[in-house]
């Protein structure tokens, strides 16, 4: 007989329970009652009240004239009850008191110019409820992540003190992360412990008797918030079933179980529990399952007998495409479906045993009717890997796997024959990205987590091992680094001051000025994402993890290719590409402009620059002086004339 136990803190909870009160006391009073929402995440309670009379409404103007509304325990927003009022209609307040409490904080606190932070679930009519007493002046974070994501891109230059609170049914545990993200000691943050005692209780019993139990039976509706957590901190610890009511119970195909604990959401009567728990109690599911099992007196006595749940083995007889089909020694035939062979859809049975094979195999069901034997291989395959999985574990041993799902929230492959489950903020991409893209690759990863239930499950991080390699990659790095070294790397971001070079687990800046001679805008303009660079090490700042990078080599300096083609005195075209009001910059070579200063444009006085010289215009110029410390070139139009004037007046003077 399994021990069956509830959890302390279990059911109906203060604001619940006077909320379906208040109900049931006005129908009992034969007042036509409608409700703004349903008052409580419980069907069959719901329904009840529909059959005494109450009325289910969205809005508020659904309600008729005559009606009585009650405004249920989650609460709502400032704009309901001034539409209440205008419409005239009696109103009952059932908005539980520590919800209550919530919007008076956030009403007072955006009054004193507090911009208000909300941590819970932004589509539960709490704190949609919430919301409607902020003026729209908040923001709704489901977990630490979205928290943190605000405070590393907004808080800096936010401008605003912040008032943070919580949903009265949000997970403690969570709750908990989301602290250690908020800033520390920061005076224009202030912190309401809004979370209900109650639910606090209620999770914290929960997760205790789910540690000392094989099985957790989480009893309430499929669409209450505070029962859905419930079901996620039992999660945690062992198997957990979601159930409404008893009467789901049958539908479960529970494992052999000694220990059975039960929860409850605080939409659950108590009456729904005590249903579950005496149905447990008296072993009727468990008995239902296993009424197969017991056939040993029905057995001759002069055969084997054989359990469910039982380790045999079994020598193969017969493959076809479906099954495999064992001799146990028995009076029995033994099946082993396809599916209980493997979990790889491209293997058929005869890819996995053999007519001779001698296998080891648990005990599935037995038919004694039929005299057949359904058979695993796929569960003693699945032990083996387990202790190998929790070997892993303990020595944290990278495996490899290639990913077969991707499913809610992360991505799923099998080692040693056991499903590993690495959620998608451990697969090592950035936050956002498809996690498709992970499908059918082959991955490295470690297991963190390994459940002690009946179904033999882990969780994987790829993450860690890729912040191993490269914690790794930059110890080797910075034992070898040296300003001078040169490295092949890959850019791997741009940024408007330069590019992020990856050097093999670690990663080095080229400044924009160091990408090109040049001046440019954006570095985009000389590298894209992607491209291979060699680049040589400027500065090292081991403290920091910081690296300067250079990207420029010296022989395409464009003022050491001027150095070595042009002198003073070198006729030369250049390419006018800038004029101001004392002269013209003209481009002599690529990287090198010279000056042509207005008094060396003709020869005569130019009184604006742009009435002789336009940008673009191609010009023949003599170089009249090189300042290389400087980087200056002053170049003349003028001294050409001169030249021309000299050698015709010499030509003349040849001629006399």
């Amino acid at each position: 007989m399994s021990k069956v136990t509830v959890a302390k803190s279990a059911g109906f909870c203060f604001g619940v329970d006077r909320a379906v009160k208040m109900v049931y006391s006005e129908l009992e009073n034969n007042t036509r009652v409608a409700t703004l929402g349903p008052i409580i995440h419980n069907q069959d309670v719901v329904n009840d009240m529909q059959a005494k009379g109450a009325r289910i409404i969205d809005n508020v103007d659904e309600l008729e004239s005559d009606e009585t509304v009650v405004i249920r325990s989650h609460g709502v927003g400032r704009d309901v009850y001034e539409a209440i009022e205008a419409k005239g209609n009696r109103m009952l307040d059932a908005t539980c008191p520590f919800v209550s409490r919530i919007h008076k904080i956030v009403a007072e606190k955006t009054a004193e110019g507090y911009f208000i932070l909300i941590a819970g679930d932004k589509n539960h009519p709490e704190v949609q409820g919430i919301v409607g007493h902020c003026d729209e002046n908040c923001l709704v974070f489901k977990d630490n992540f979205e928290l943190k994501d605000f405070f590393e891109k907004n808080y800096k230059n936010f401008g605003k003190k912040l008032a943070i609170v919580a949903q009265t049914t949000y997970n403690i545990v969570v709750w908990d992360d989301c602290l250690n993200v908020i800033p520390k000691n920061d005076p224009n943050i202030v912190i309401f412990d809004t979370i209900c005692n109650a639910t606090d209780a209620r999770q914290s019993d929960a997760a205790e008797l789910a540690k000392n139990s094989d099985i957790m039976l989480v009893v309430g509706g499929r669409h209450s918030s505070n029962t859905v957590k419930l079901y996620e901190v039992c999660s945690r610890y062992c198997e957990t079933y979601h159930i409404e009511n008893s009467d789901e119970l049958r539908t479960l195909k529970l494992p052999n179980a000694d220990r059975i604990g039960i929860t409850a959401g605080a939409s659950t009567p108590a009456y729904i529990i005590k249903e579950v728990q005496t149905k447990m109690a008296e072993n009727e599911i468990l008995a239902a399952q296993d009424e197969d099992i017991d056939f040993a007196q029905a057995l001759d006595e002069s055969f084997k007998k054989i359990h469910t749940g039982e380790k045999v083995k079994g020598t193969v007889v017969a493959v076809n495409n479906t099954e495999a089909i064992v001799d146990l020694g028995t009076k029995h035939t033994g099946y082993v479906n396809i599916d209980d062979l493997t979990d790889d859809p491209s293997q058929k049975p005869a890819d996995i045993v053999s007519v001779g094979d001698e296998i080891d195999l648990i005990v599935i069901k037995v038919n004694d009717a039929e005299g057949t034997v359904a058979l695993s291989k796929k569960k003693v395959d699945e032990q083996a890997g387990y202790e190998k999985i929790v070997k892993a574990q303990e020595e944290g041993t990278v495996l490899e796997g290639v990913v077969q799902h991707v499913v809610n929230k992360g991505v799923t492959l099998t080692a040693f024959g056991v499903r590993v489950f690495i959620p998608a903020s451990l697969t090592g991409l950035p936050r956002g990205a498809e996690l498709e893209q992970l499908l059918k690759k082959k991955v490295e990863f470690i297991v963190i987590e390994v459940s002690e239930g009946g179904r033999k499950r882990a969780v994987g991080s790829i993450k860690a091992v890729q912040n191993a390699k490269k914690a790794e990659a930059q110890a080797k790095f910075w034992e070898t680094a040296e300003v001078g070294s040169t490295y092949t790397g890959k850019v791997k971001s741009l940024t408007s001051f330069g590019a992020f070079v990856d050097l093999g687990g670690i990663d080095g800046m080229v400044h924009i000025s160091e990408l090109s001679w040049k001046r440019i805008k954006h570095p985009s303009e000389v590298v894209n994402v992607g491209d291979t660079l060699e680049v040589y090490i400027k500065e090292l700042d081991k403290e920091a993890n910081r690296i300067s990078l250079g990207f420029k080599k010296a022989e395409d300096n464009p003022w050491e290719i001027f150095k070595s083609q042009y002198k003073v005195g070198d006729i030369v075209k250049a390419t006018i590409v800038s004029i101001t009001s004392f002269g013209a910059f003209a481009q002599i070579i690529d990287g090198v402009d010279g000056l042509i200063h207005i008094s060396q444009i003709a020869d005569r006085k130019v009184e604006n620059v742009k009435d002789v010289l336009s940008v673009g215009d191609e010009v023949d110029v003599k170089i009249i002086d090189i300042d290389y410390d400087s980087k200056r070139i002053s170049i003349s139009m003028r001294a050409l004339l001169d030249d021309a004037d000299e050698a015709e007046e010499s030509a003349e003077d040849d001629a006399e």
